[in-house]
């Protein structure tokens, strides 16, 4: 599943300031670990970009959309809805406008609202980074069964 992402509604609610000159950055950073974590992509829509400076650019698996202040991120978030069409079912929609929910829904994508990505943003990162592999009790890989086979067949 990937997810189409508000931006600045979840920035707050994973304990951000909107007021901090880095706070888009921040974000990135923190959905490139999740992506890495979780294997899935991620699109992410501010607004307010400063003139000139609507695009878009990908970090990694996160592609970030900053949506010019004529425009608003929900908008954004609707046309992208639009170009995705039947494929809308394979996404997640994260905002907490009820609008941009309903019209998620109605294009079949699932919706999460940005306090409930946050909850899970937050425990992916709390728990993906802290996991060490311990090779003395971990099952063996093919290969390694593979090789153990082989060896097994040269002896007799």
């Amino acid at each position: 599943m990937a997810y189409l992402i508000d931006g600045h509604n979840l920035i707050p609610k994973i304990g951000l300031s909107l007021q901090s000159l880095d706070d888009e950055q921040q974000l990135i950073d923190l959905l490139q670990k999740f992506c890495q974590t979780r294997r899935q992509r991620v699109e992410v829509f501010f607004d307010r970009a400063p003139f000139g400076e609507a695009k878009a650019r990908q970090f990694g698996l996160v592609k970030a959309h900053f949506v010019s202040s004529q425009s608003s991120a929900d908008e954004a978030i609707r046309r992208r809805l639009g170009q995705i069409g039947r494929q809308a079912a394979n996404w997640k929609v994260v905002s907490s406008d009820r609008q941009v929910q309903s019209e998620a829904r109605s294009r079949g994508a699932e919706v999460a609202s940005s306090e409930e990505f946050a909850e899970m943003l937050m425990e992916t990162l709390a728990n993906g980074g802290s996991e060490e592999k311990n090779t003395d009790t971990q099952p063996p890989t093919d290969i390694d069964e593979w090789l153990r086979l082989f060896r097994q067949g040269k002896k007799d």
